[in-house]
């Protein structure tokens, strides 16, 4: 049985690149199920190998990929990847220097574990939007904590 996230495919699919690849390997290893912990722990590897700025595009990219290599580009959402990614950005540059990896982190951020968070911020219609799926859609129910900082789009985090 080949690994969830890299099913057998036929020869016209585009490959995983090396690097998300890797990553995947890493947060999926053996072909464990590729649920909302294993997008945190993505987005957590890519805040360590991009910085806070840069960390949002990738995961986005990411992402798609990975949904476009499944077939079902149509379950990507920008929004949630955006705010999940931000989510992780913000407690890596607020919290301590921990080089633990991300068990340790993942234990002293249990809430970033609760895929329920965002709907703190969202309501789930505006999560479910074609707008949401497609672009950044700002939280409609309460800001994220890193609002308070003039910022344009998501991603504007500086790294540490």
């Amino acid at each position: 049985m080949t690994p969830r996230h890299q099913p057998a495919r036929p020869a016209q699919a585009r490959p995983l690149p090396p690097e998300l690849a890797e990553a995947l390997a890493e947060v999926a290893p053996g072909g464990t199920p590729f649920r909302h912990r294993q997008h945190i722990h993505l987005a957590w590897i890519a805040v360590q190998r991009y910085g806070a700025s840069r960390s949002p595009a990738v995961v986005a990219g990411w992402i798609r990929h990975v949904a476009t290599y499944e077939r079902a580009p149509q379950k990507y959402n920008a929004t949630m990847t955006l705010a999940w990614t931000e989510l992780v950005a913000h407690h890596v540059t607020t919290g301590p220097d921990d080089p633990a990896g991300f068990a340790a982190f993942a234990a002293g951020n249990p809430g970033l574990l609760d895929k329920r968070l965002l709907s703190r911020h969202y309501f789930a219609r505006t999560l479910a939007s074609a707008a949401a799926r497609s672009g950044w859609v700002e939280p409609d129910l309460a800001a994220f904590p890193w609002a308070s900082r003039a910022r344009g789009q998501p991603g504007d985090q500086k790294a540490r």
